[in-house]
């Protein structure tokens, strides 16, 4: 083995593990790739998803990344644990995963898991606030700004200790889809960030 060769493996070796869980199309999941792709303190070891024609998979195949699809009995049972544990990650990152991560899981992983959610908490969270229901809720409400949280997962939805806040304006003629579009621009700079500077710590 020559030297260069020897630098390779061992840079390789100390790269820290991320596993992805996502239930859609996987824009935050792309971001963190390519992110880490770049970066080179990082890589995507796992997406875990629990719907069979979710888009991050497609994200998955072409940039070689094992995915697991997961169901409602599945995802508690100790096995799944046993498969994330083997990963040896850093972080399990949540990107638009929406189904409630179980007790063991949590317990598996203390502060290990994050989340990011498209309003800023504790407003508009809790059970069935995702995506386009959150959006429709802000503009609704008629509130003048809104932004995202980037927070550590714990047994209740969206309640975890807040590590990041991004704010936008909020526009009186705002649509649904140009909210989501300024929230999305903001998530996949803030995320791929976050995760960067957890890693360090």
């Amino acid at each position: 083995m020559d030297t260069q060769e020897h630098f390779a493996n061992f840079t390789i070796f100390f790269m820290q593990s991320l596993i992805i869980f996502a239930s859609g199309r996987g824009s935050n999941a792309a971001a963190i790739i390519d992110y880490f792709k770049k970066n080179g303190k990082a890589r995507v070891s796992l997406i875990v998803t629990n719907k069979e024609d979710a888009g991050v998979i497609d994200i998955a195949l072409s940039e070689h990344i094992p995915y697991l699809i997961v169901d409602k009995q599945t995802f508690h049972e100790s096995l799944v644990i046993d498969q994330l544990q083997s990963y040896k990650p850093s972080l399990l990152v949540l990107a638009g995963f929406l189904w409630k991560i179980p007790t063991s899981i949590i317990n598996a992983f203390p502060e290990k898991i994050i989340n990011i959610h498209p309003a800023l908490l504790p407003n508009y969270g809790g059970k069935g606030m995702y995506g386009d229901n959150v959006h429709k809720a802000v503009i609704t409400a008629k509130e003048t700004e809104s932004g995202i949280t980037i927070h550590y997962v714990n047994e209740v939805y969206d309640s975890g200790k807040i590590l990041v806040q991004a704010r936008c304006n909020v526009k009186t003629n705002d649509t649904v889809s140009a909210l989501a579009a300024r929230i999305h621009h903001l998530e996949h700079y803030y995320y791929p960030r976050t995760i960067d500077f957890l890693l360090g710590k």
